[in-house]
């Protein structure tokens, strides 16, 4: 009987260092997986997008003070949570074009930690906002 074609793949796992390129052994040549490049990608996209939202969520606290003369700290937090985005942004970018695995895990750490930092404001900035319009 003949071996099936499944059988006579090589197996990669078998495989030692000295069967690789030398290339395939340095982290120079870090590859990235699907699900890394998203989750890098995720972050810059929505990063940005709520450095937008922040924004916005600003100019119609100015438009409120302004008709209700009434001062509010939630525009100076939003302020400062949108630099958090765009710094969780910019490391997320950073991540993306990184060309070592050690250097791709620190900033996608850093990105994901400033994300959650960046809502986590934005979440007691809406309470107040809801807490102070009621």
């Amino acid at each position: 009987m003949m071996p099936s074609a499944l059988s006579a793949r090589p197996n990669p796992e078998a495989e030692g260092p000295a069967d690789r390129p030398p290339s395939a052994t340095t982290d120079s040549s870090f590859v990235r997986s699907a699900e890394q490049v998203t989750l890098s990608a995720s972050i810059l996209s929505v990063s940005a997008a709520l450095v937008g939202v922040c924004l916005t969520v600003i100019g119609l606290i100015r438009v409120i003070e302004n008709l209700q003369t009434v001062r509010t700290i939630e525009d100076n937090l939003l302020a400062i949570d949108s630099l958090v985005f765009l710094g969780a942004a910019t490391l997320a970018y950073g991540a993306m074009r990184s060309r070592t695995a050690v250097a791709y895990r620190r900033f996608e750490r850093a990105a994901d930690a400033l994300f959650l930092v960046g809502l986590t404001c934005m979440s007691v900035v809406c309470v107040v906002i809801a807490y102070e319009l009621s």
